[in-house]
C-alpha cells in the first residue's frame, strides 16, 4: 500500500542552492512542492523539472516575498495549487551587497537586507499562519526558517546579515509559541558553512578555516545536508517538539575546551 502524502509545502528561495535541495528532498519525501523564488530566477523552472523528473508534483510561483503588498496573492496561489499549506519553509534571503567594515554599513545596504531577510519572512509566516489556522487539517503541519549559524558566530564583515538572521531566530520562537495551541509545529534550521553561490566568494578562506578544525565534521556542508533535515521535521519526526533549533554545521557550534 502507497504512503499517505504527508501534504503539501512552499518553499521559498527554491530556484538554487539551499532552496532547492530542500524542495526536492520534500518532494522526495511525498510533499507536493510549490517552490517561490524571484520573477527573473531562470533557475526556478529548473527546478520543478528536477522534481518532476524524480515522480514528485511541483509548480512554480515567482515573487519577491521582500513586497509585503503581494503576500495575500502568493499565498492565495499557493494554497490553490494543491490544496492547501501543510508546510511553510522560510529559505529565500540574500548576502550583503559587499563584505567590509561595519562602520561603513548604509541605511540602504541595511533596510535592502532586513526588508528580504527578516521583514519578508515575518509577513509571509503570518499571512500562512492566518490561513492555517483558519482552515484545521488533520495532517501535520509546521512552518521550517532556515537562519544561519550567524545567529551565534558574529561576522563583523556583513554585519546586518547576522542582524537578519538573529531576528529570524526570534521569529521561530515566537511563532513557536502563537501556533502550538492551533498544532502547528514552528523549527528553525541553522546551517553552518554550506557550499553555495552565495558562500562562494569566501571559499578559499573557508577552506583554510575547515583545514584547521572550524568544524569536527571537517567538510563543506552541502545544500543536500539541509534539504535532509528540512524534510525530516517537515515530516514529523518530531512532533512534541516546537521551537526547536536543528543545527547543520558539522558541529561548529559545539563548545570545546
Amino acid at each position: 500500500m502507497d504512503k499517505p502524502s504527508p501534504g503539501n509545502a512552499l518553499v521559498t528561495g527554491a530556484g538554487r542552492g539551499i532552496g532547492r535541495a530542500i524542495a526536492l528532498a520534500m518532494a522526495d519525501s511525498g510533499f507536493a512542492v510549490v517552490v517561490n523564488d524571484l520573477a527573473a530566477s531562470q533557475e526556478l523552472s529548473e527546478t520543478v523539472a528536477l522534481i518532476e523528473a524524480q515522480g514528485g508534483r511541483a509548480v512554480a510561483l515567482p515573487g519577491d516575498i521582500s513586497e509585503i503588498a503581494g503576500h495575500a496573492r502568493l499565498v492565495e496561489a499557493a494554497w490553490d495549487a494543491f490544496g492547501g499549506i501543510d508546510c511553510l519553509v522560510n529559505n529565500a534571503g540574500i548576502s550583503v551587497a559587499k563584505r567590509g567594515d561595519m562602520l561603513e554599513v548604509t541605511p540602504e545596504s541595511y533596510d535592502r537586507l532586513l526588508g528580504v531577510n527578516l521583514r519578508g519572512p515575518f509577513f509571509l509566516t503570518q499571512a500562512v499562519a492566518q490561513r492555517m489556522v483558519e482552515a484545521p487539517s488533520d495532517r501535520f503541519r509546521s512552518i521550517v526558517t532556515i537562519s544561519s549559524i550567524n545567529v551565534e558566530f558574529a561576522s563583523p564583515d556583513r554585519a546586518e546579515y547576522c542582524i537578519a538572521k538573529n531576528g529570524l531566530a526570534m521569529v521561530s520562537q515566537l511563532f513557536a509559541l502563537r501556533l502550538a495551541p492551533h498544532g502547528i509545529n514552528v523549527y528553525e534550521v541553522r546551517p553552518g558553512v554550506i557550499r553555495t553561490q552565495m558562500t562562494a566568494v569566501a571559499r578559499e578562506r573557508y577552506d583554510g578555516l575547515l583545514a584547521n578544525g572550524l568544524a569536527p565534521i571537517a567538510r563543506w556542508g552541502e545544500p543536500e545536508d539541509v534539504g535532509a533535515a528540512v524534510a525530516t521535521l517537515a515530516g514529523g519526526s518530531l512532533r512534541y517538539s516546537t521551537g526547536e533549533v536543528v543545527r547543520v554545521d558539522g558541529g561548529m557550534a559545539v563548545r570545546r575546551l
